[in-house]
């Protein structure tokens, strides 16, 4: 593991490292801290603030509530209005004094309170008339919402809930209870209802200090009143967890912790980004300032560092030079400095250098080049000797004796041969058809069947595209080779190679399949090792030629694969590109 070494930095960046380090890096830090910690204060004081606006919005709600239970409170315990609303009136004449005689008084007294709009009496007493704010309570009240709403919990404290108003939407609020209190008084059902001022909700809670929208929540966490525009909340129940915020909201939450209010809360939602308002103009100074402080320096590093930094790179791009064999010379001034000597220095290396090359070593290549010649004249020479054309001969005049003699399968046997040793002699040719070395192959096989008679078997299948595709020469015959010699001439009974080369899309495959001995794992382990050593050929040179033929024609783009298993038989595996 290479350990870090400050010489192996460039001269250029180690100026600015120590630059970055001992100055950049701390201001900026500095700066980093000063604008957390005002942000941070910015932020904690806005919040404190907002949070206060929200309390004293929550305030005025619920001293607007507390006017009405009070109001409801006093009725409540009022043993005149029980017996004003239980008596049994014999006649229209007798109802109507008794309104006026102490209905009328109270009714003057809810004006009193701003928040209270007006008081209505329901009833299902069929003795009283019902105008002047007393009602019956008939199917059409008991069907509406702020019936049903208060019906479970009006009896026990008074409930807030909404009723449908002049536009016909659930935007007016009102405060019920039911009118219990005295039990020798329960012949007939009561239920006081005060209705708030329609505009009171707008009053309270579009306050101008809450920068954001407001909700109003019961205990259900249904919206009963809020701010924000696009919430429909007088259309009917809208629960809150169908509001969708995006992830810089912020929410605040103050709770109401009295009965007739159990678990409302208000609700106010405001964006992050208007509580760093304030900050952002400090923000940007730090910003531009940082800048100055990194791009002048820098500037003002590179200008003075350059003398040292471009001859060196002129430098080094001459002896990258000298690997390519080129000794050009630095021109230029020769300055006085540390730099100035290392360029005269490497000026009198490369002319040395140079000098001993045309002295010494092209005279070496002289003189290899000369004893190549003299081998491959050696080589040509012994080539001559062989007369390929001599042997066709003799063993043509073999196979027409045989013929004359009619010894048919020896002569078939003869022209195999021949065929195969006119294809070995064809010099430089590199690449054949599939059909090519299928001829050369069967030719072999034809040969060992002769040799074997049934103890050999074997099957050829072409796919017909794949005639026509050009492989490396003898590519194929190699393993064949194997297959018949090492696999199947070694066993007691018969045995069966199976030749297979098929086209898929633009790769050849070609396979060659015995059942025959195998070999075994540490033989076949040995094998695949020694594919790889390309210095070594050492045994299976058959095998080893193919494929390194096949990696010098294809490089990489070709797939190899042998499978051996003693006693069962070998298969070899070989995909190519297809080339037509």
């Amino acid at each position: 593991m290479n350990l870090f070494n400050f010489n192996n930095i460039g001269l250029r960046n180690k100026l600015l490292i120590i630059y970055i380090v001992s100055v950049f890096i701390p201001i900026t830090l500095t700066h980093i801290a000063f604008y957390e910690i005002t942000s941070n204060n910015v932020r904690a004081q806005k919040m404190n603030d907002i949070s206060l606006s929200l309390k004293q919005i929550s305030n005025d709600f619920r001293t607007a509530i507390d006017d009405a239970v009070e109001i409801s409170s006093k009725l409540y315990t009022e043993y005149e209005l029980y017996n004003f609303l239980e008596t049994k009136y014999e006649s229209s004449i007798d109802f109507i004094h008794a309104y006026y005689n102490y209905y009328s008084r109270i009714y003057k007294e809810v004006p009193l309170f701003s928040t209270v709009r007006s008081l209505n009496l329901y009833t299902n007493n069929d003795t009283v008339i019902y105008a002047g704010g007393v009602n019956k309570i008939d199917t059409l009240v008991k069907e509406s919402h702020w019936y049903k709403d208060s019906e479970s919990i009006r009896s026990s404290y008074p409930v807030l809930t909404r009723r449908i108003g002049e536009s016909g939407k659930l935007d007016t609020f009102s405060l019920i209870r039911e009118m219990d209190y005295f039990t020798t008084k329960d012949s007939t059902q009561k239920i006081l209802e005060l209705q708030f001022d329609i505009g009171i909700m707008d009053r309270i809670f579009h306050n101008v200090t809450f920068p954001g929208d407001i909700y109003l929540l019961d205990e259900k966490e249904t919206i009963e009143y809020s701010t924000n525009p696009k919430v429909n909340w007088s259309e009917g129940n809208i629960h809150y967890d169908t509001i969708t915020f995006s992830k810089d909201m912020l929410v605040f939450e103050v709770p109401f912790n009295v009965p007739y209010l159990n678990n409302w809360k208000v609700v106010g939602v405001a964006q992050e980004k208007v509580l760093l308002e304030e900050v952002q103009g400090s923000r940007n100074f730090i910003l531009y300032f940082a800048l100055i402080n990194l791009v002048f320096p820098s500037l003002f590093i590179v200008y003075i560092t350059s003398s040292l930094h471009v001859r060196i790179l002129r430098i080094l791009k001459h002896m990258r030079k000298v690997e390519d064999q080129n000794f050009e010379l630095i021109k230029g001034v020769n300055y006085q400095d540390e730099i100035g000597e290392l360029t005269q220095a490497f000026n009198r290396m490369a002319s040395k250098i140079k000098r001993l090359i045309n002295e010494v070593y092209k005279a070496d290549i002289q003189k290899k080049d000369l004893e190549l010649q003299r081998k491959q004249a050696q080589l040509s020479a012994l080539q001559s000797q062989i007369n390929p054309h001599f042997l066709f001969n003799v063993l043509e005049t073999i196979r027409m004796r045989s013929i004359l003699k009619n010894e048919e399968e020896t002569a078939k046997i003869i022209h195999n041969m021949a065929k195969m040793l006119r294809k070995s002699f064809i010099w430089g040719k590199d690449w054949v058809s599939v059909d090519e070395e299928i001829y050369l192959i069967k030719c072999f096989l034809e040969i060992q069947y002769y040799r074997f008679d049934d103890k050999m078997q074997y099957h050829i299948d072409v796919d017909p595209e794949a005639r026509k595709c050009i492989i490396p020469n003898m590519s194929l015959i190699p393993f064949v080779e194997n297959a018949s010699i090492h696999g199947i001439e070694p066993i007691k009974g018969n045995g069966m190679i199976n030749i297979s080369i098929k086209r898929d899309g633009d790769t050849l495959i070609c396979q060659i399949t015995d059942n025959g001995q195998g070999m075994e794992k540490e033989e076949f382990e040995q094998l695949m090792r020694s594919i790889e050593q390309v210095e070594n050929i050492g045994e299976h040179v058959g095998i080893k030629n193919v494929y390194y033929r096949l990696k010098l024609h294809y490089s990489n783009h070709f797939d190899f694969k042998v499978k051996s298993v003693e006693g069962e038989g070998t298969t070899v595996k070989i995909v190519l590109p297809f080339q037509k």
